[in-house]
């Protein structure tokens, strides 16, 4: 029999951990995303490497709500 478990009650960790999840590096996993997009500058490029680590660190150990995700990811973008 199948268990399902609502996303609010488990972490990436716990996924990680009881599935064997990895996260995918590769740039080229989704060409699609990548093609056909402007050239960013290395300060660009630094910020959204903050964004991205700064999510991937929260996300891995605790849930996070939708607000958090803001605060997070977009509120250093709009800046």
């Amino acid at each position: 029999m199948v268990q399902i478990i609502p996303a609010r009650d488990i972490s990436l960790y716990e996924l990680e951990e009881k599935f064997g999840l990895q996260l995918a590096t590769d740039t080229n996993f989704f060409t699609e995303w990548t093609e056909n997009l402007p050239t960013l500058t290395d300060s660009e490029k630094q910020a959204i490497a903050r964004v991205k680590s700064n999510y991937l660190n929260l996300n891995k150990h605790r849930l996070m709500s939708e607000e958090a995700v803001k605060m997070v990811v977009l509120s250093p973008l709009l800046i």
